[in-house]
């Protein structure tokens, strides 16, 4: 087995049995998309997508079907995954592009073409460095279109966490993975130790908010890591109660 197949043979398993509450995050999206969707009202133009990290879509397919786009766009740095993003999204009533590159330089390339209306990352902005991940809010607000949405799922440690101490608590809660076998677990831990660098989330709303963006909390996992942030510029609607 390739070390592609085998990551995402891991990948998928970890989908599977809901181990990083997936199941839970895609119904906030729903939800989110679908208010969202509701408060533009039906006289409004058909949204622009785009997915910064798209990997396969995971559980996103039935939902972007069914959405009233103009285009959508993934991205995603490994090339290799795009044809399988490709195949779940499978026939859709719009235009649809499957790219290889780079999310934050995407973030700050000069755009093209029409603004963005809806922009998705999951699990994807994590793997920045903390200065980048400002820099990655600052190019998403000035690609985004007036009462445009970012929807950013992924972990992000507990306020006040470390680093080191967020990093020995997932590896503590993939090791209770039994669904995994031993060697994929040490697989996951392998990958986050070197690779994960989760927002402390108290700093990266104030960073946000810095950048030009109100932030809400869409959705909190059971874990105190997996969450979906909600971000807007200033002229969007605002879900009430929030």
């Amino acid at each position: 087995m390739t070390f592609f197949s085998r990551h995402w043979s891991t990948y998928r398993r970890v989908l599977e049995h809901d181990l990083m509450e997936h199941g839970a995050l895609t119904a906030a999206i729903t939800r989110t998309i679908d208010e969202w969707l509701e408060q533009r009202g039906p006289g409004a133009r058909a949204p622009h997508a785009m997915d910064l990290g798209c990997g396969d879509l995971s559980l996103l397919p039935p939902l972007m079907r069914r959405l009233p786009l103009a285009s959508f766009t993934g991205l995603d740095l490994n090339g290799a995954v795009l044809p399988l993003a490709a195949e779940a999204l499978g026939v859709a009533p719009y235009p649809s592009r499957f790219l290889e590159g780079d999310l934050l330089a995407l973030a700050e390339a000069e755009p093209e073409g029409p603004p963005v209306d809806l922009l998705l990352s999951s699990f994807a902005v994590h793997h920045l460095q903390e200065p980048d991940k400002g820099r990655f809010l600052r190019g998403c607000r000035r690609r985004i279109a007036p009462g445009g949405l970012l929807l950013w799922a992924d972990v992000f440690r507990a306020p006040g966490e470390s680093r080191d101490s967020y990093v020995a608590r997932y590896c503590a809660r993939v090791r209770g993975w039994s669904p995994l076998e031993p060697e994929r677990q040490e697989e996951v831990i392998a990958h986050l130790s070197q690779w994960d660098h989760p927002a402390d989330p108290e700093a990266i709303v104030k960073e946000a908010e810095a950048a030009g963006w109100q932030w809400q909390w869409g959705w909190q996992g059971q874990h105190r890591a997996e969450a979906l942030a909600v971000l807007r510029p200033p002229d969007g609607p605002q879900r009430s109660g929030a």
